[in-house]
């Protein structure tokens, strides 16, 4: 199979999945599910392109793991949140409803479809080394590999830290400012980004890999610029006010650093 020809269906399958997935949120009264079918979207399409791809199979196969299991704990972990505050919806969405209020549906649809455009742009990492035949791994790959795996390691653990703080009942409406939180507003978003690097990395082993930067850029823009930092500080600001206003002043917003003192 080409890769044009593995570029068109995969396209057409994510963008008929996440019109089939704009029903059933439509029905359920809640958009928030996206986010998770995003996220599994990437496992499908590392395996669609490693399954049908023609390169050395250790390389395939390492890859396709690397994007499933990835894929698979981000995706779950979403699923847990959003079925865990069901019929109750992210704020994002809610606040989008106030926003396109008189199109929501038309304009919702198109959203979903273009995060359907989105995997497959950002799915370029994934496509370009199954069409590498090289039988062995660069070090550039190896570097990815290692990369992935300590930021994989790091998004784990700063979910499994704000999962805690938010179980103790004495923390309802506080601040996270615990472990890696004390040094990054959002060490969830840092390591996720670190993620999208790696697969750059490992994609850079592979003719026309730097097409790859796609990844790790867009991911960079979305998470400081549009949809990652802003839209969840607001939404803190709005629940938490002026103690979330100190942690701001105190904390680094992305990358983690040693918190700063007030005067």
């Amino acid at each position: 199979m080409s890769l044009l020809t593995m570029l068109v269906l995969a396209l057409a399958g994510l963008c008929a999945g996440f019109a089939l997935l704009w029903l059933l949120c439509r029905r359920l009264d809640n958009y928030g599910f996206v986010d998770v079918a995003w996220s599994y979207a990437f496992g499908t399409l590392a395996v669609f392109y490693a399954w049908f791809g023609p390169g050395w199979d250790l390389r395939r196969c390492t890859l396709a793991a690397m994007v499933l299991l990835w894929s698979l704990r981000l995706g779950t972990h979403l699923l847990q949140r959003v079925a865990g505050h069901h019929p109750v919806e992210d704020g994002r969405y809610v606040q989008l409803r106030r926003d396109w209020a008189g199109n929501f549906g038309p304009k919702m649809f198109g959203f979903f479809q273009l995060q359907a455009v989105s995997v497959v742009l950002l799915g370029v990492a994934f496509l370009l080394p199954v069409f590498n035949t090289t039988p062995r791994f660069d070090l550039l790959e190896i570097a990815g590999v290692c990369l992935w795996c300590a930021a994989l390691a790091g998004e784990t653990v700063a979910d499994a830290q704000l999962a805690a703080f938010k179980r103790i009942a004495a923390n309802q409406g506080q601040v996270c400012a615990v472990g890696l939180w004390r040094c990054s507003r959002h060490p969830n978003y840092f390591f996720e980004w670190l993620v999208w690097v790696a697969y750059f990395l490992f994609a850079l082993g592979s003719p026309l890999g730097w097409l790859a930067a796609i990844g790790p850029a867009s991911i960079l823009y979305l998470l400081l610029r549009v949809t990652g930092i802003p839209l969840t500080e607001e939404q803190s600001i709005r629940s938490k006010g002026d103690a979330y206003r100190r942690y701001q002043a105190t904390t680094s917003a992305f990358a983690p650093w040693f918190p700063k003192k007030l005067p």
